[in-house]
Order: structure tokens, then sequence, then C-alpha cells
């Protein structure tokens, strides 16, 4: 009696199995459905794209066109995108009549210029509802007044696409407010290199040229958004510091000659300097580089924002960590190298895509590795010798 009761127990829990493992089976084939067929939307009209994200050429001419390989560019889900774009300015004799853009930073109460970051997480979509009057590729201006300075704001990038969501829908309205004529250009490092944040900076500053006359470029770190309005991202006679108090450092600058995370370049003075270093794989170098490039080959200082004004709020979620120090940096930072030898033209990269999102233009390119030695025979760098220890400094430790 016991023996039939277990068997039929066992065939009964048997039958429930299979058919869990049916329904659960057929619930991940209509999930897989679901994820490789979906909708992008551009200007031009609905594209359906299936199973990748390979993007139609356009049938009529057009100034600039989206270029593609499959299987290379990142993927941003709900995000529409255009075939082309026309980053012009309207016509010359209407737009020379205009009065020009006037951003007043002069009033004494300044809780007028404070910037609530908003750090709510959009889809794509949503994003592009909040900023309608944006043009493709990332591009506005003002209607109504002409601006002095074309602006191309610079995004290194690699797996943020949360970070990118936050950056973009605080960006946009805090862009818009100073009345200025900007595109904002991400570069996104693909591949398993380690990541180059310099060279991606040098890639995005030879691509954005061949598309527009820019003559105002902000160098910006993916996870940093300015609270202040007075923070003008603008471009003056000498290179600056954008970022001088970030929350994360208890909104102090962290050392004199510091001159990362946010810089502002006029196009004489980045191509001066002749770029961004692209030696520094991996973390750290590049920032001190770039600051002796300005005082040493440009033969100037940097200029900041008083420190009230100049206040970051620094994205500091979502499982992002930092890659890993470069433990070469300071040979290279204090070789005291020939800068003419490296920066943008020596800028090697594969570009894989160049697409024109509504809220950004996506630079994807690969990047060529170079190891130290390769490094060091290129610029004639020689590695550094150990600082030896002190029978007093052995002691204090």
């Amino acid at each position: 009696m016991f023996h039939n009761r277990r068997t039929v127990f066992l065939f009964i829990c048997s039958i429930v199995f299979l058919q869990a493992l049916y329904y659960i089976i057929t619930l991940q084939i209509k999930k897989n459905q679901t994820i490789s067929s979906y909708e992008l939307t551009s200007d031009i009209g609905k594209i359906s794209v299936h199973n990748s994200t390979i993007l139609q050429e356009e049938k009529q001419s057009s100034p600039i066109s989206s270029t593609s390989i499959q299987t290379k560019q990142p993927s941003f889900a709900r995000a529409s995108y255009a075939i082309s774009i026309n980053l012009t300015r309207p016509d010359p004799n209407i737009y020379n009549s205009y009065p020009i853009c006037n951003f007043s930073i002069s009033n004494n109460d300044s809780s007028l210029y404070k910037v609530t970051v908003d750090k709510t997480i959009y889809s794509f979509d949503i994003i592009e509802e909040h900023h309608k009057d944006i043009d493709s590729g990332g591009h506005w201006f003002p209607k109504t007044c002409r601006t002095e300075q074309r602006l191309a704001l610079i995004i290194c990038y690699r797996n943020r696409e949360f970070h990118l969501k936050l950056f973009l829908d605080n960006i946009h309205s805090f862009l818009q407010k100073q009345q200025l004529d900007y595109t904002i250009f991400v570069v996104n490092q693909h591949g398993q290199e380690q990541f180059n944040r310099a060279a991606l900076f040098n890639v995005g500053f030879i691509e954005a040229m061949k598309l527009y006359s820019f003559d105002c470029f902000i160098f910006h770190d993916v996870d940093l958004l300015p609270e202040d309005l007075r923070n003008v991202y603008k471009c003056g006679d000498k290179p600056r510091h954008m970022s001088v108090a970030v929350d994360k450092f208890n909104y102090k600058l962290l050392y004199s000659t510091l001159f990362g995370g946010v810089t502002a370049f006029s196009l004489s003075d980045i191509t001066g300097a002749n770029g961004y270093p692209t030696v520094y794989w991996g973390w750290g170098g590049e920032d001190d580089d770039m600051y002796l490039r300005v005082t040493k080959k440009l033969k100037k200082s940097i200029t900041r924002y008083p420190i009230e004004i100049a206040r970051y709020k620094m994205i500091r979620t979502y499982n992002h960590t930092s890659g890993k120090a470069n433990p070469h940096r300071h040979d290279i930072l204090y070789s005291k190298y020939d800068y003419n030898q490296d920066g943008i033209n020596t800028t090697r990269y594969n570009l894989h895509e160049l697409v024109f999102y509504k809220l950004f233009t996506l630079i994807n390119v690969t990047l060529t590795e170079e190891s130290f030695e390769q490094i060091s025979a290129r610029l004639n760098i020689k590695k550094r010798k150990p600082i030896k220890k002190t029978k007093a400094l052995s002691r204090k430790e």
C-alpha cells in the first residue's frame, strides 16, 4: 500500500515538474523575442529594427550621414536617432540681425542660479519628451538671439548608461538656460583594452571638427553635474578648470594644480596644447599631464570660477568601479617628454559608428593599446629609479 502511494506521488511530482519546465522555456522564448524586436524612431520616421541596430541609409542627400557596423554599437534602447543631421544655423542674414545672447550672472540673489539635480533615471524616450526642441545629434541653439561661440561638449564613455541618462536629462536644461549653441558628443570606447579617457577626448575633438565649426570645447566626465548656472559653459582666452568644488570632496579643491573632471578649451588652446595625451591607459596621470601642457607648452595659467560657483554633484552609484591605476603614470608624467610627439597628432582609432541620436551624437571607436615599453621607445622615456629610503624615513615607518 505504502509503495503504491509513493509511486503515485512521484508520478504526480514528475507531471508538475514537466509542466513548470515547459512554462519557463516558453516564457524565456517570448522574452527573447520581445528583446530582439523593437522599434526606434527618427526624425525621418519610424524604423523597425529586428535583431540588430544597423542604421538604414537615407535615400535623399543630406549634409552628414550616420555610419554603422553591426555588433560594435552599444545598445541605447528606446533612444531615437536620425539618419542625417544639419548643424548649420539659420539664414545668416536673418541670424545676424538677432541681438547677441546675454545670460546675466550679476544678480545679487545667488539662489536664482542654484540648480537642483534631478536624480530620477528615465528611459531615453522619456528624456526626449523632456527636451523636445533639441535637434538630432544633441544639438541646440537659441532661436531669438545669436551666440558668440559654438560649443562641443565631449564625454568619454564606457558601460555607464545610468550615468549617461542622468547626465543628459540634467545638462540639456542647464545649457539651454545659458543660451548656448552646443552639441553633445559621447565617445564610446569599444573593446577590452584598458580605458583611455584622454585619447577619447582627442577622438571627440577630431570627429566634432569634421561636422561643425566649433570654437569652444568642454571635456566632461559623465558622472559630474553642475549645480550653479553662473558656472557658464563658455571658453575664454585661457583654459578653464570648471569642476572646482565636487560634493564627494566636500566642495573643496583637492590641490592647486588639479585639472580634471570638467575642463574648457578654446580652439586655439586645445590645438596649441596638441590635445590630450594618449599614453595613459587605465586610471590616472592624464589630468596632471594636461595641466603641464597648459603651463609649459601653451605658457598659460588655468582659470577657475569661484569655489561657490564651480560646484558639482558626483553620481557615485550604479555599480561603477574605477579602472586599475596606471603603474607607469608617474614615469611618463615626470619624464619631460616632447608634447609635440604625443597628442592629437598621434591619436589612432578605428571608427565603428557615428550615430546621431536625438539627445547626443555617438562616436563609437576602438583604440589600440600601447604597452609602456612601446610608449617609452616612442617618446624616449626612461623608467625612474626607485627612491631610496633614508634611515630616518625607515625609522618613521
